[in-house]
């Protein structure tokens, strides 16, 4: 089992945090949903409700086995603090297993280690990412070692897959 930790605030887009969640759980991982402030409710864009298990202050990288940033609008909301850039940029120096769809991606720009990885996002997110100096492929999901991405909801059949078999 692995305990995964996951990013999230107001406006994620709730199958992409829901789908992957449910399946990183069926396979036996512990789950932890990381935000600004503990035990608060966040809201999907969609009104799935996500209790918030710990505060970015109240944990550190080493205590998770992997990363999940789901998409929606909350990524764009959780790059703009500096200790959610850190946690991410954490995670991506180690080469523990990272992943993130959709609008995911854009906190790996604040990082400023995309350079040389191999990666996709939303349409709208893969031109950011490529002069981030990433490789930018469109496709379901591009496993770069660790690095797992995907592009939109469609894909989640083939990224839960890819995140679960990545965590074997």
């Amino acid at each position: 089992m692995s305990k995964i930790a996951v990013l999230v605030t107001d406006f994620v887009e709730d199958i992409e945090y829901t789908s992957p969640v449910e399946a990183l759980e069926k396979a036996g991982n512990d789950i932890t949903v990381i935000e600004f402030e503990a035990g608060k409710t966040v809201e999907g864009k969609h009104g799935t409700k996500i209790k918030v298990d710990k505060a970015i202050s109240d944990v550190k990288p080493e205590d998770f086995d992997g990363l999940l940033i789901p998409g929606g609008f909350s990524p764009d909301q959780l790059r703009d603090d500096e200790k959610m850039v850190d946690f991410v940029k954490s995670f991506l120096l180690a080469s523990k297993p990272t992943f993130a769809i959709c609008h995911g991606p854009q906190l790996f720009i604040q990082t400023g280690l995309t350079k040389g990885r191999k990666m996709t996002a939303y349409n709208t997110v893969r031109p950011d990412l490529y002069y981030a100096g990433a490789e930018v492929e469109d496709k379901a999901v591009v496993v770069d070692n660790n690095l797992v991405t995907s592009r939109t909801p469609d894909d989640l059949d083939q990224f839960n897959a890819a995140i679960v078999d990545t965590l074997k």
